[in-house]
């Protein structure tokens, strides 16, 4: 099975979210946290992570842009736990055991977001508010298509 994990070609997340997800962390869309947002929540930080941040299911900070890699069945299920207890801690779930089926089927839609793609492609997210509710586009970014040297900085010893 086939999940995305944060990763991060600078620091720029640090400074744009109010809690930056950790690099290597799985993530998801996270874009239930946006359900009864309204225009008037959408200034600063916050209209950052509601623009184009997805949310790590570790720290459950955001990050711009996550890669797709295999998760193990092991990895998976603790993920369906830790999510189903951030449920029940900030959203008022009565317990994981009513919050589990929840848990299951974000993790289920970001790994059918992830099926068809090969690993290592990057995927980013935009959101915007329409008057059906948050409305979530997703860009993906075959491993090929870029280069090494659009994100590292070549030097020799001599300079």
């Amino acid at each position: 099975m086939l999940l995305a994990r944060a990763i991060h070609f600078d620091e720029s997340d640090r400074n744009v979210f109010h809690r930056p997800a950790r690099t290597g962390e799985w993530a998801i869309s996270g874009g239930f946290e946006f359900s009864n947002w309204s225009e008037v929540d959408l200034t600063g930080k916050a209209r950052q992570a509601f623009a184009n941040g997805w949310l790590g299911v570790e720290t459950f900070g955001r990050v711009t842009f996550v890669a797709v890699t295999r998760i193990e069945p092991a990895e998976y299920e603790m993920l369906v736990e830790r999510l189903a207890q951030h449920f029940v801690d900030v959203y008022g779930a009565p317990d994981i055991a009513t919050a589990r089926p929840t848990a299951i089927e974000e993790l289920a839609q970001m790994a059918d977001l992830c099926a068809d793609h090969a690993p290592n492609t990057v995927l980013t997210v935009i959101r915007e508010l329409t008057d059906a509710g948050v409305r979530e586009q997703f860009r993906f970014i075959a491993a090929n298509e870029a280069g090494l040297d659009q994100f590292a900085i070549h030097a020799t010893l001599d300079e």
